[in-house]
């Protein structure tokens, strides 16, 4: 349909980036904002630089005002940002985005894949941006740049992967004793609180482990629904979150351990590690040690770049704030700060 509107500019037409229907999890519910026909047109930069605005100011006039009988206008909702579908009889305003591939990945990633990916670039991208960048659907790849470039993000390379999940294991190892250990002191709240976090952790560690991007806190349980192992873990790991004194939830916190320890084992990845739970030191609380679980995984690692990276990770394994992780260029300025610390422990 488009072509007739781009004519002889080469281009190519996707549907990528942000939006619940790019990772399939739209519902009736999300064409309340931002859904509806919408689609990216990608240009050579010196065809946008000439074409773009020509392209949108004719997709404003010729679009037809509905297909497959939704809405192509788009009018402001309460937040002058966010639109929804409305009828229209005059010019449509339209959600057909013009531009280069190198902009648009610039913006949405803070880099460009159709170049080399490095350590530095898989590691300052949250999870959330790689799956929106290599979901979704190419509807026409006249350029023929964008499908080798989504397949070069469709996952971590063998020793970032290593990297990231040891990374995860590291988080649950760091806080796995706290749940019997607020509870002891009879903060029920506490224990609950860090229970709750170790399973959203648990979570994501599964996602990496059947290498699918975690998305964010509002698709996250949507899309561990996906995995295969979700039909066994997840009446344990809700059990663990209605507990309501610290034994039982760690009780159920050590079956998801050992569950998904034995999980690890089965990918292959690093020699077996016994996945036994087992007392904290000499302390009466029920862990995994989950830091062996990391140490392993480390030790698999054959790029020495890699190896000598501290274990924190990926940008979204040690930064939960929206404003940053929805900002590739504040997402690279605090991994630059991280990698730039490993590099220079007496600056510390």
């Amino acid at each position: 349909m488009l072509g007739r509107y781009v004519g002889h500019v080469p281009h190519t037409a996707a549907r990528i980036g942000g939006g619940s229907e790019v990772l399939g999890f739209d519902t009736p519910r999300s064409a309340d904002h931002e859904w509806g026909p919408r689609l990216q047109v990608f240009l050579h930069p010196a065809d946008a630089d000439r074409y773009a605005e020509k392209i949108v100011e004719t997709l404003a006039d010729r679009l037809p005002a509905t297909f497959l009988g939704y809405p192509t206008h788009f009018v402001p909702t309460e937040n002058e940002q966010v639109r929804r579908m409305a009828a229209t009889e005059g010019p449509v305003h339209h959600r057909v985005e013009v531009t280069d591939l190198g902009t648009w990945f610039s913006r949405h990633l803070g880099f460009d894949p159709r170049r080399a990916v490095t350590v530095a670039d898989w590691l300052a991208t949250p999870t959330q941006a790689l799956a929106e960048a290599s979901a979704g659907v190419v509807f026409h790849d006249g350029l023929a740049q964008l499908v080798a470039a989504r397949s070069r993000l469709a996952w971590y390379p063998p020793d970032v992967w290593r990297h990231v999940l040891a990374c995860q294991w590291q988080r649950i190892s760091q806080e796995e004793a706290f749940v019997g250990r607020c509870g002891e002191v009879g903060d029920e709240l506490g224990s609950a609180v860090v229970g709750a976090r170790l399973v959203r952790d648990l979570m994501r560690l599964c996602l990496l482990m059947g290498r699918s991007y975690p998305p964010y806190s509002k698709w996250l349980g949507s899309a561990f629904a996906r995995l295969g192992c979700a039909p066994g873990l997840t009446p344990t790991l809700i059990a663990a979150l209605a507990a309501t004194g610290w034994r039982d939830r760690e009780q159920h916190l050590a079956r998801a351990y050992e569950d998904i320890a034995g999980m690890h084992n089965r990918l292959g990845l690093t020699e077996p590690v016994d996945p036994a739970t087992r007392p904290y030191h000499e302390r009466p609380f029920r862990v995994l040690r989950a830091e062996r679980f990391a140490a392993a995984l480390v030790a698999g690692i054959s790029a020495a770049e890699i190896r000598s990276l501290p274990v924190v990770g990926a940008i979204d394994q040690y930064v939960d704030s929206t404003d940053v992780l929805s900002d590739p260029r504040r997402c690279r300025a605090a991994a630059r700060a991280v990698l730039a610390g490993a590099e220079a422990p007496e600056a510390r």
